[in-house]
């Protein structure tokens, strides 16, 4: 039977006492928040201690913090959040970093740790331009070879900066500046008394 979050996060603060910045418990899950220049430690530690056996990396993900809370964000902005699940104990945990350098966002990688996390990185690399380094095989795995810039940034425009096209008279793709005009889009909201009623 898994254990209780409560119980879970005790035995997590008893392994790993003071490299842990952060915990809350919400809606049953736990997460914990580390120091960067702990990261590699906290995660070989969490696969490694027979109590917690956190065996499997479940999910990797970047975020950007830069417009969180409509901009009144005043911490660092780029994090990692990692999800780790027990198979042999039936839990779960998520633990959150943040980059040290908000102009070039690194970190250590964990493909020593679970091999499968190679391409989470590599997804995080591409979308918001997080660094991890010694990753084997760190490129972009979403986007085009030519891309430039992170889409996943708050600050990428959504329309981005070019668009691509086959030419049928140069028989090739070519690569162009963009056509649309870039716009807001507010939905129609009605708030009339008298809508929906009789004429």
């Amino acid at each position: 039977m898994p254990l209780t979050p409560e119980i879970l996060l005790e035995r997590i603060e008893e392994t790993l006492g003071d490299k842990i910045l952060t915990q809350k418990i919400t809606q049953g899950q736990i997460t914990i928040e580390v120091p960067v220049a702990d990261w590699l430690y906290v995660c070989k530690t969490l696969r490694d201690t027979p109590k917690l056996a956190f065996d499997l990396m479940v999910d990797l993900c970047g975020v950007d913090y830069s417009a969180y809370q409509d901009g009144a964000w005043e911490g660092r902005r780029y994090a990692v959040v990692l999800h780790l699940l027990s198979i042999q104990r039936n839990h779960r945990v998520r633990v959150r970093t943040f980059c040290d350098d908000d102009e070039l966002p690194i970190l250590p990688s964990l493909v020593e740790i679970w091999p499968g996390v190679n391409w989470f990185e590599r997804e995080a690399f591409d979308l918001f331009g997080i660094v991890f380094d010694g990753h084997p095989d760190l490129r972009r795995i979403l986007t085009d070879y030519g891309f430039i810039g992170h889409p996943f940034r708050k600050d990428f425009p959504v329309s981005g900066h070019v668009e691509m096209r086959y030419d049928p008279e140069l028989k090739r793709v070519v690569y162009q500046p963009v056509s649309i005009d870039p716009r807001v889009i507010t939905p129609r909201i009605v708030r009339e008394d008298n809508y929906g009623a009789a004429p």
